[in-house]
């Protein structure tokens, strides 16, 4: 089961007549700004695997809310395997965003490695069944759409690809390479501690604390 990000994540779906695609299509960049190259027209696919590559940078982003990482280079990979009544998604995460160190703010290059996995069934009522289903990869659309909208899915997938504790690298003698100065100024704000052998509260206490509750 995988982390959500959203309460329900809810691609978009017309059926808008689009040319449809070959087997191996390419989708080389992100960068026109248009969602229609994201949509995959699967009533003409025939029975069995269909592969799908998207280049997604920066761009991409920008239909959604402002995002805490930069300099996106990530690699899609969406295999689609084609069923009677439902369609398998098989979605590969690879590349590298610029994001901070969540220690010492440095900046940082983090890889994107991940598997998500995404069942498509076909059913009279999807709005009922998505409000009805948990599990956040299962997802219903209506016997009669012709093209779905994979982009929320990548943007979500992306986005739970990213370490969820995001810290520089590790040197091999002295700990992680983070920025010291940093790590100083930090360790000076926080406050000192006081000992219990020290607080006059614990003082008259002692004599009780090896006594059977």
């Amino acid at each position: 089961m995988r982390r959500k990000i959203n309460q329900k994540t809810v691609p978009i779906f017309q059926q808008i007549p689009l040319p449809l695609p070959t087997r191996n299509f390419w989708v080389k960049s992100c960068s026109m700004g248009s969602r229609r190259e994201f949509e995959i027209a699967f009533v003409g696919l025939k029975p069995g695997i269909h592969e799908y590559n998207y280049e997604i940078t920066d761009k991409f982003f920008e239909r959604f809310h402002q995002q805490d990482f930069s300099n996106c280079k990530a690699n899609v990979k969406l295999t689609l395997d084609k069923k009677n009544g439902f369609m398998l998604l098989k979605f590969e995460i690879g590349g590298t965003l610029q994001t901070n160190c969540d220690r010492c703010n440095n900046e940082l290059t983090v890889d994107l490695w991940d598997e998500f996995n995404i069942v498509v069934k076909m059913v009279e009522e999807p709005e009922l069944m998505n409000d009805q289903e948990d599990d956040p990869d299962v997802y219903y659309i209506s016997r009669g759409e012709s093209h779905i909208d994979v982009a929320d899915w990548i943007y979500e997938f992306i986005n739970l690809s990213i370490p969820m504790q995001k810290v520089c690298g590790m040197n091999d003698k002295n700990g992680p390479a983070c920025n010291q100065a940093a790590l100083d100024a930090l360790k000076k704000m926080e406050p000192e501690e006081i000992e219990k052998k020290d607080n006059p509260i614990w003082k008259g206490l002692e004599k009780f604390k090896d006594l059977d509750n």
